[in-house]
């Protein structure tokens, strides 16, 4: 059984498969999707599909990127939509410094106005974070963060700031970078963070996996993180599968 925390499948490189892509999946063993909005038009779209398919959830919030784009009408709207019972995150949100379209002072403005949301919400928070992990760890400490906890999606840093995190009660997600050859620290990640930290996930169409590299990512794909995670902890992969299914049930508050 396995759990793919972060897709988007309200992505447009899913406008003529989609249906396809989705069998896949579940012909893989991937039981639960999570799909992540971050704008007006894939949060609407992944409203869509959970209300489609009762084996996916939604995250919902405002991406970095776009943060001078928010409104105060849009936070209203992720506030009432988060009441739907199969949304299960606020994110993602977070700051990204490699894209200069919004600026520091706005971004953090919008990471803490979601933050206090989510704990509003009683939601975890899934954390997108790009060049800016001092600022990210300082902003979640000063907000309290802790109280409702999260994800680090498609973690990149290194094993003390992921200790760091998952003192705050975050989880740890690793995705396709894990199993590329020259990914010094998330190999590093998986193999020193216990296996009761981890969550694994594909943020597909994006970062696909070895040996798909340079193709489109799709969740039946979240495999091969965890065979990667497997090898490197030399414990069996369903160990892997089983225990990161069970954390992501945790973090959502999802019956298994």
């Amino acid at each position: 059984m396995l759990f793919d925390t972060h897709v988007h499948l309200n992505a447009d490189q899913y406008k003529e498969d989609l249906e396809e892509v989705i069998s896949r999946a579940l012909e893989a063993g991937v039981v639960h999707q999570v799909v992540v909005g971050f704008d007006r038009p894939t949060i609407t779209k992944a409203m869509e599909l959970i209300e489609k398919y009762d084996f996916l959830y939604a995250a919902i919030g405002w991406h970095p990127v776009d943060a001078i784009d928010a409104t105060e009408e849009d936070f209203e709207w992720i506030k009432e939509l988060s009441k739907h019972p199969k949304v299960v995150a606020i994110g993602e949100t977070g700051l990204d410094y490699y894209w200069d379209k919004s600026p520091k002072e706005i971004q953090q403005e919008v990471f803490r106005k979601q933050i206090q949301l989510a704990k509003e919400c009683g939601l975890p928070i899934v954390i997108h974070n790009r060049d800016a992990t001092e600022d990210i760890v300082t902003i979640l400490k000063e907000e309290n963060a802790s109280e409702v906890g999260g994800i680090m999606h498609c973690f990149g840093g290194s094993v003390e700031t992921a200790k760091e995190c998952i003192k705050m009660n975050f989880y740890i997600s690793l995705g396709g970078p894990v199993t590329f050859k020259n990914a010094k620290k998330p190999k590093e990640v998986a193999t020193e963070i216990p296996l009761e930290n981890l969550l694994i996930e594909t943020d597909c169409p994006y970062l696909t996996p070895h040996p798909y590299r340079g193709k489109r990512n799709e969740p039946s794909y979240v495999s091969l993180v965890a065979d990667e995670i497997a090898r490197l902890k030399n414990i069996s992969v369903e160990e892997v599968q089983k225990r990161t299914f069970e954390n992501a049930c945790n973090i959502f508050q999802i019956n298994k």
